[in-house]
């Protein structure tokens, strides 16, 4: 398995792909990319990681590759990616790292960019750093010019403060649910923030399930249904009301409601967007490859719904260009400019949370379940080519071919392809990381999804030579 780099950082498996060689050349990679946009000035950095058992090493070794660069460190030790991203900015620093492969095995370890706002860097900025480490460019300090560190735990308090600020949360009326709620950490950051963000907003019986921060997942840690037999039998076995469940570095929230059934990931900012429209309207924003229950959502209130690049620094950027107040992706991911541009799964659980307390005042006290309902109802299905050396190369030919196969669709080449039809759409998506083509396709229902998605399959297969193929 290579090194990938992507917008969502440096990523690899430890000790294969992930050494401390490329590990100790992009950490003083990214330190003079700073130093170089902060000419006269000493750098300040913030750092944090999950709670992977690699997670301490390589924060050691990038924290004094930091300080020989001549950068000084904030140390937040273990914390939330969105945790971090807000302490670039609290500590006015000039750009952050975190020490996280979100929702790979526990074998992977990544090093996540950010900004002097506390955002992840574009694709062009990527490529500068990956250009200054290719090329040995560093900036490196004198014996008497290194940098200090200083370490600081008060973030978790921080971010939860934030939260509790927004003047769409009203802890008091959650409290008088008296909810029981299950939460999953996965073992990762949110082990500790996330049960301590739910009594602040007033959930008052929490069950806790793998949340010892001891970075030993005990399931594959991404949210998907798939992964999540043993949180649904935990929630059947101990009659919470439902369940929150985050990746290892938090960014991203799936719901198990009451009777065991996925709210939905791609429901998670649909719910949340739904109810934060109501105190602050305007456009919002998704992926391409995200549901189209959140356009239905914007037309409800009458405002726009742009979608961007998959990635969340797209996302973020078109959600600035457009002014969006509320956007994020299909896998859990919600962004709230009000507090930050970057996904916070503490600012999903607050939203949603909230949401379906009021919902249920005016319901009868209802269960999350049919909450869910009073959403538009779509279906999604999820499938990957994997394809040869060649198809990938003539890939943007065969994209053409099918677009023009499929005229009365609506075409939109911005990632990829996508075709939208009067009542379904399908996603053509090559991988930046894996060479795959990723399949989304959304229906009425899972029957007519499944059929979209393999027949667009099927059209990509014709059209290759030499392919490996998989579901």
């Amino acid at each position: 398995m290579s090194l990938m780099i992507s917008v969502s950082g440096i990523r690899g498996v430890v000790g294969e792909s992930l050494t401390p060689k490329n590990l100790t050349a992009f950490t003083m990679a990214f330190a003079s990319w700073t130093l170089r946009r902060n000419p006269g000035k000493r750098a300040r950095i913030v750092i944090g990681r999950d709670t992977r058992p690699t997670g301490k090493a390589i924060s050691d070794l990038v924290s004094n590759t930091l300080l020989l660069c001549g950068c000084d460190v904030v140390d937040l030790g273990i914390a939330t990616t969105p945790t971090v991203e807000l302490a670039v900015t609290a500590e006015h620093a000039d750009a952050g790292l975190i020490i996280t492969a979100s929702h790979n095995p526990v074998a992977w370890n990544a090093l996540k960019m950010l900004n002097h706002l506390g955002e992840f860097l574009n694709a062009e900025e990527v490529e500068e750093i990956v250009d200054i480490a290719d090329h040995e460019q560093f900036i490196t300090a004198r014996w008497d010019t290194i940098g200090t560190i200083s370490h600081k735990n008060s973030y978790d308090d921080y971010h939860i403060e934030k939260v509790l600020q927004l003047p769409c949360i009203d802890t008091a009326s959650i409290t008088r649910e008296h909810f029981k709620v299950l939460v999953d950490c996965v073992e990762g950051a949110g082990s500790s923030i996330v049960p301590k963000l739910c009594e602040r907003l007033g959930i008052d019986d929490i069950v806790h399930v793998a949340c010892g921060g001891t970075g030993l997942f005990p399931r594959n840690p991404e949210p998907i249904e798939e992964n999540l037999s043993g949180t649904i039998a935990a929630l059947q076995k101990s009659g919470c009301d439902f369940a929150l469940i985050v990746d290892p570095d938090v960014d991203r929230l799936a719901l198990l409601c009451e009777d065991g059934s996925l709210f939905g990931e791609e429901y998670t900012l649909v719910a949340c967007a739904d109810y934060y429209l109501r105190h602050k309207p305007g456009s919002v924003v998704n992926n391409l490859s995200s549901s189209r229950a959140l356009r239905d959502i914007a037309t409800r209130y009458g405002v726009a719904c742009f979608s961007a690049k998959v990635g969340e620094v797209n996302v973020s950027e078109v959600m600035k260009d457009q002014q969006a107040v509320i956007g994020g992706e299909g896998n859990g991911g919600v962004i709230l400019p009000e507090l930050h541009y970057g996904r916070d799964a503490l600012v999903g659980i607050a939203l949603i949370v909230q949401a379906f307390t009021l919902w249920r005042s005016e319901n009868n006290r209802g269960t999350l379940s049919q909450f869910r309902h009073q959403f538009p109802e779509y279906c999604m299905s999820k499938q990957k080519i994997v394809l040869g050396k060649a198809d990938r190369e003539s890939l943007n030919a065969i994209f053409t071919d099918i677009s023009l196969h499929y005229n009365t669709a609506e075409t939109n080449r911005l990632d990829g392809l996508k075709l939208d039809f009067a009542d379904s759409w399908v996603h053509l998506r090559p991988s930046n990381t894996e060479p795959i083509v990723r399949i989304y396709s959304e229906a009425p229902s899972k029957t007519e999804a499944e059929a979209l998605a393999n027949m667009l399959k099927h059209d990509i297969e014709t059209r290759c030579t030499g392919m490996e193929k998989h579901e």
